[in-house]
């Protein structure tokens, strides 16, 4: 593990992408009840998916990001805004579908989160080969491009390979977290980083995974197949295992200071700090307990709310860190 603190300022900025963007809308209710009315409050309304949150959170570890995404019609129009308003660096690409809306209800007599996110807008290949020509003009500098969440209708299931041919052309880093066939036809390409949690993983390794000698299946797979350099498997609230060819590391999640109110950004916060620190010089299992210490910040807050940075960087040395060989 590095010794010497990253300073993620002086590193250069990060690219991210979200095919499938939504406007998050985040309501409080104190008891959801099966009939009537539920009368709710407005905690937040902000821009989201995937790569968009991952922009965000990388600004909030003290990098520079720069999201690229579709927006269409009045709700993409308003995606953009809450973007600017915000203060997120972000390229939009026109579409002619509407941008979706995602709803997290917060019950406050359970402390349940609810997300519920509709499937969103059909693309057509000339608007999928629009954002990738955008996607290429913005690499620029960014050494590390992340390319975050589902694929919209209409897209071909093989779109992120081409996502890590125009990354890898012009000698940048593609990490990748994302799911179903997206996923699995991006492995024959190979990427940098891949990153999976407990569903997306046990999509593919064919079985339930629970445990870190699970993950270990799962990374050696990924690892022997040249599908990624570095292969990172979340087990919710155990914690990660982070594999690379000089080895495996489990990760256990520090004891949470509070009580579990979502997870809903979880993955996305993860992903942030695993980016920005490699990108700063970082190691990937510094960088990776930096990712679990923001993934235990993040279940702190309610619906998408952004983590706590003085909590995730004083939880960071109770992150338990053990090497081990392969299976």
């Amino acid at each position: 593990m590095s010794t010497a603190a990253a300073d993620p300022a002086t590193a250069g900025p990060v690219l991210t992408l979200t095919m499938n963007p939504t406007v998050d809308i985040c309501w409080d209710v104190d008891h959801l009840a099966d009939i009537g009315k539920n009368r709710a409050r407005v905690r937040s309304v902000a821009g989201g998916g995937g790569g968009i949150n991952v922009a965000r959170h990388v600004a909030r570890l003290g990098g520079r990001a720069t999201a690229v995404h579709t927006a269409g019609r009045e709700v993409g129009c308003r995606l953009n805004r809450l973007l600017d308003e915000e203060g997120i660096d972000h390229i939009a690409v026109d579409i002619d579908g509407e941008t979706r809306e995602a709803l997290v209800l917060f019950e406050t007599a359970s402390r349940r989160s609810h997300h519920i996110v509709p499937p969103g807008p059909h693309l057509d290949d000339h608007e999928g080969r629009r954002c990738l020509d955008v996607l290429g003009q913005a690499i620029g500098t960014s050494r590390y491009v992340v390319a975050s969440g589902s694929l919209p209708g209409g897209l071909p299931d093989d779109f992120y390979t081409a996502v890590t041919r125009r990354v890898k052309a012009v000698g940048s880093r593609l990490v990748l977290d994302t799911s179903g066939p997206a996923l699995r036809q991006a492995l024959s390409e190979g990427v940098f980083l891949l990153r999976c949690n407990r569903t997306e993983a046990a999509d593919l390794l064919g079985r339930t995974v629970r445990s870190f000698d699970d993950a270990l299946a799962v990374n050696e797979q990924l690892l022997t197949t040249g599908a990624a350099e570095i292969a990172v498997t979340t087990i919710g609230g155990l914690g990660a295992l982070c594999s690379t060819r000089h080895g495996h590391t489990e990760l256990r999640a520090p004891p949470l200071p509070g009580e579990l109110l979502s997870d809903a950004g979880a993955g996305d916060s993860m992903v942030a700090a695993l980016t920005v620190r490699l990108a700063a010089g970082d190691d990937p299992v510094s960088a990776c307990a930096l990712g679990v210490a923001v993934a235990a910040a993040s279940v702190l807050t309610p619906g998408t709310e952004p983590f706590d940075r003085g909590v995730a960087e004083s939880l960071c040395s109770d992150v338990g860190i053990t090497f081990r060989t392969g299976s």
